[in-house]
């Protein structure tokens, strides 16, 4: 442990993308839709009140390309795409996965809109 600081044990990948307004393309963080703008912040605030932000890292990134499933975020390890997200799915999510080690399958992607991942060394050119 260096300084204190433990290895995290989860990244939390929160897609944080906002189409600009009048794209057709959905966004996981909507101009219209003030719950979502305040989704990253709800998971971080959670993850502090629940005193594990030092061993659960919260991560804001852009497009994950599921924008049609989103709002979304990627738990690592695992793989882990929780779609259509609220409030209330990320605290459950952080109560039953994060703490409890169940992934949460009812809010996890449907398996045709994520399928397995492709190993790099099979399409290297």
């Amino acid at each position: 442990m260096v300084n204190g600081i433990p290895q995290p044990a989860f990244y939390i990948f929160k897609c944080q993308q906002s189409a600009p307004p009048g794209m057709p393309k959905p966004s996981c963080v909507k101009a219209d839709d003030p719950e979502s703008q305040q989704l990253f912040q709800h998971l971080a605030q959670t993850l502090m009140q629940k005193g594990i932000i030092g061993t659960v890292t919260p991560i804001q990134t852009g497009c994950l390309n599921r924008c049609q499933q989103g709002p979304v975020m990627l738990v690592e390890p695992g793989h882990t795409m929780y779609v259509g997200l609220t409030k209330d799915k990320i605290s459950r999510i952080i109560d039953e996965h994060i703490i409890g080690g169940n992934v949460v399958e009812e809010y996890v992607i449907p398996a045709e809109a994520w399928g397995e991942p492709i190993a790099p060394a099979s399409m290297a050119r």
